[in-house]
């Protein structure tokens, strides 16, 4: 993909990045090789925010949601997985 940077709310921030991703069952790690990784981009139908599909490298199938926040820039919002196309 095209950002240099992500960023990730601390792992203590209850409202954070890091803790959303987790409660879905995923980690940075997950998220990052996806966004890194993508099968498919695209924009969500919920919010309308850039999105990327994707494997994980334990094989889940996931949406990754982003906010582009500069040019190379970008916050994920959210991560969860997905039925395969």
């Amino acid at each position: 993909m095209w950002y240099v940077r992500i960023i990730w709310d601390e792992d203590e921030n209850p409202d954070g990045n890091t803790q959303h991703i987790a409660e879905h069952g995923l980690t940075v790690e997950d998220v990052e090789f996806v966004l890194q990784n993508p099968t498919e981009e695209s924009k969500s139908r919920s919010a309308g925010r850039p999105c990327c599909f994707g494997y994980t490298l334990g094989g889940d199938y996931i949406i990754v949601i982003y906010e582009q926040v500069e040019d190379d820039t970008i916050y994920p919002v959210t991560a969860f997985e997905v039925a395969e196309p």
